[in-house]
């Protein structure tokens, strides 16, 4: 059965973490609602632990792509074509971020590398979509068996409850990330 953890405030005897290191769950504070200083000190370790996790995820995805041959972004544009089906450029730029002309480019590499491949829309002859070749695929679900694993134990540690919050503030900051990112490649 998942244990319930709660987050506590540091107490002032403790040292602050270091933001690269996990937080230790805490027990909450007797209050009911936090002061607008622990409410800020706890958004800034929200932000340390964000950025963080961010840096590990991107040296995690940039060994994971070496391993393919490819850089970071051309790795995460499969992964979005695994899990969102074929695209159209247009569509990529826009899950992405990335400006019109880049996607040419990123998908010019990839079907370069035999990753992608062009296809006609099939209902409008007029439209392309970029299709991955799964084929190409086989083999990458043993590099992240391991991670998938160890995730999937660490989730044990939580309540469904908690995991729902969690899935909640996750998908808002990616969706603010990506607003981020296309306001960056205009």
């Amino acid at each position: 059965m998942p244990k319930s953890r709660t987050p506590q405030e540091p107490s002032e005897t403790q040292e602050p973490q270091k933001p690269s290191e996990p937080s230790e769950p805490q027990e909450p504070s007797d209050s009911q609602e936090p002061s607008d200083s622990e409410r800020a000190e706890v958004v800034a370790r929200l932000a340390a632990s964000g950025r963080a996790n961010s840096a590990v995820t991107v040296m995690f995805h940039s060994a994971v792509a070496a391993r393919q041959g490819l850089n970071a972004t051309e790795s995460k544009t499969l992964d979005l074509l695994i899990r969102k089906g074929p695209l159209t450029a247009k569509d990529l730029a826009t899950e992405t971020g990335l400006a019109p002309a880049s996607v040419t480019g990123l998908v010019d590499r990839l079907e370069s590398k035999g990753y992608v491949r062009r296809v006609k829309h099939p209902t409008d002859k007029r439209r392309v979509l970029v299709e991955i070749r799964m084929e190409k695929m086989a083999g990458m679900s043993e590099v992240f068996a391991d991670w998938a694993r160890e995730v999937e134990e660490f989730c044990e540690e939580f309540s469904t409850e908690e995991l729902e919050t969690v899935i909640r503030f996750l998908d808002g900051a990616a969706e603010r990330q990506r607003r981020a990112a296309a306001r960056l490649s205009q």
